[in-house]
């Protein structure tokens, strides 16, 4: 290689990667100011809200943490404006980034605002006294999550940032394919089953409990059967 092609190969790297950074900077500014939008219906509500908000509720629906309402009003946009930003910088310090399915990453980068611009107005609207379907509306939302992940995991090809990272997916590709493509059927069952659940007349603590079961099987049966891959693959080349 002469040292003009190498000279020229540099100014691409470091062109390339100064359109990256430009890039995720340009990202985090829109997403975080989408993550602060809900201040303006905070500053619209702020002198009706009580002085003492519900920042939680227990598994009945009953208030079990306040905060003053400032907490809700402005404090916590901030903190989903820096959750925001920490998965765009994880997500592009990731070499492996573009493996990642250009769906999953958006759905990386835009999840934490899209729950900033629907959590915070439902709970500052139940702190007003407004009687929301609540438990309607966080399965819907969990079930239509699940369906879109499940739909794009087989997709999603190995990387550092988004997927089931185990040290034996990471180092085999194929043990990464076949696991993703084994969860994906179990993400969309258990995205049908959230929604199903919104619509039936469960308690909100057995809704919950369903919740918990599920989604605790989702990331488990997924794990055990790639790590049962990664056991037959090194008895057969033993």
């Amino acid at each position: 290689m002469t040292k003009e092609n190498e000279n020229g190969r540099i100014d691409e790297q470091n062109s390339a990667e100064s359109q990256s950074s430009i890039g995720k900077m340009a990202l985090i500014i829109i997403t975080s100011i989408i993550c602060l939008l809900p201040i303006c219906l905070s500053l619209a509500l702020y002198d009706d809200l009580p002085e003492k908000v519900v920042m939680q509720w227990n598994f009945e629906g009953n208030p079990n943490w306040y905060a003053p309402k400032a907490v809700m009003a402005f404090g916590m946009p901030f903190f989903f404006m820096i959750i925001n930003t920490i998965i765009i910088f994880l997500l592009y310090t990731d070499p492996k980034r573009a493996n990642a399915s250009k769906a999953m990453r958006i759905f990386t980068v835009l999840l934490t605002p899209i729950m900033s611009i629907i959590l915070l107005p439902l709970m500052l609207l139940m702190n007003l006294g407004v009687d929301l379907p609540l438990k309607m509306i966080v399965f819907l939302f969990i079930g239509i999550i699940f369906i879109f992940v499940g739909n794009y995991l087989p997709k999603n090809k190995l990387n550092y940032s988004i997927g089931i990272r185990m040290s034996w997916t990471l180092n085999d590709p194929k043990n990464w394919n076949k696991t993703h493509r084994f969860a994906s059927y179990l993400w969309v069952i258990a995205g049908i089953l959230f929604i199903a659940i919104a619509f039936l007349p469960l308690k909100l603590i057995s809704g919950l409990i369903a919740l918990f079961v599920i989604m605790f099987l989702t990331v488990v049966v997924p794990i055990i059967y790639s790590y049962n891959l990664y056991k037959k693959e090194k008895g057969a080349a033993s």
